[in-house]
């Protein structure tokens, strides 16, 4: 399945634009292909979708789906990813209406809906797209022959931007000419790209497998593949990093982190060591005490939205200083500097 620019998308996102569950939504409205008709939050209804996301685009907020109807979206896609993955009986009625109103489903939840709705209207469709791929097998780091460069994202702790830096690193190599694809391994990167793999719906003895098919079939006619991170090494609830860097085998690399972040998100108690040590541990847990080849982090991706821009030069200095590695923000202020040290950087075969 892909959303192409013939759809016309309304974003269900109750509470998600200021809370923390609307990351999913909130990634489509910056990097989907299709056009967005409508933002359904009501908690934000009639304000201004640019002030409150810093996303430069004019689109409508309205409270309900009702009220998003005169906007002829032929699409409704669930851009939230409430606790349990089950949307509350209100914000569900909403998806009860779009059904009704022969509108098309986009669902990253982990619960599925189309045996909820089996009758659907001619042309309509659910997407379920935490769904675990067919023919899974163990990782067997198949990859480390490929030729291609293959770029792996991992973070200081989840949700800090992996996604993100992925999309915009590739979408700069193809403006450059580079033989280039991002490879989505989550239901929001799924969504923008059209294809990947839910790597957190595979059981976890096929998830390197599944990784690793997916490097395989993506690696012919590519000279980059741009392989979005899950999760984080020091998250004690991850368990996606391990099993992209086997699976990937990658040539280097990126890491992300959110400036002055200094514990695990509500784990106050599991503090993130300074980025220097973050560095020494993936590089090793990478190479696996030289069962697999060296792999360098070649540069620091920094997200610096909650900084103003001034704030934000200042604060990507002083990272560079502090781990001698190429950093920005890419989002804010582009990622030539770390496009051009993944350029630099040879595959050993």
């Amino acid at each position: 399945m892909r959303l192409t620019s013939d759809h016309r998308v309304a974003i269900l996102l109750h509470e998600g634009i200021s809370g923390t569950q609307g990351k999913t939504g909130l990634a489509y409205i910056r990097y989907g292909e299709s056009s967005i008709v409508a933002v359904i939050d009501a908690q934000n209804a009639g304000q201004s979708l640019e002030t409150l996301t810093g996303i430069p685009q004019n689109i409508p907020i309205v409270a309900h789906l009702q009220d998003a109807l005169p906007y002829s979206p032929n699409v409704l896609l669930i851009g939230i990813a409430p606790s349990g993955g089950i949307l509350p009986d209100t914000w569900f009625a909403e998806v009860k209406l779009a059904i009704e109103k022969g509108i098309s489903i986009v669902n990253g939840l982990h619960t599925p809906l189309s045996p909820q709705f089996p009758n659907l209207k001619q042309d309509q469709w659910i997407w379920d797209i935490r769904q675990e791929p067919l023919g899974l097998r163990v990782g067997k780091a198949r990859a480390k022959s490929l030729s291609c460069q293959r770029i792996l994202t991992i973070g200081t702790d989840m949700s800090v931007g992996k996604m993100s830096t992925s999309i915009e690193l590739n979408r700069l190599a193809l403006k450059r000419g580079i033989k280039s694809k991002f490879l989505a391994t989550g239901q929001g990167g799924m969504m923008i790209s059209g294809e990947g793999i839910p790597l957190d719906a595979v059981r976890v003895d096929f998830a390197a497998g599944a990784v690793e098919q997916m490097v395989l079939d993506s690696a012919e006619n590519h000279d980059i593949l741009w392989i979005e991170g899950q999760g984080s090494l020091l998250h004690p609830g991850s368990t996606a990093t391990l099993p992209l860097i086997r699976g990937s085998q990658p040539t280097v690399l990126i890491l992300v982190h959110r400036f002055g972040q200094v514990h695990i998100k509500d784990l106050p108690d599991i503090l993130i060591p300074p980025l220097t040590e973050v560095i020494k541990l993936y590089e090793m847990v990478a190479t696996a005490g030289g069962t697999f080849a060296p792999v360098k982090i070649k540069g620091i991706s920094l997200n610096t939205f909650h900084l103003k821009e001034e704030a934000a030069t200042i604060a990507i200095a002083k990272v560079q200083k502090e781990t001698g590695l190429p950093c920005t923000d890419v989002v804010r202020f582009g990622g030539e500097v770390l496009l051009d040290a993944v350029l630099e950087t040879n595959v050993q075969v």
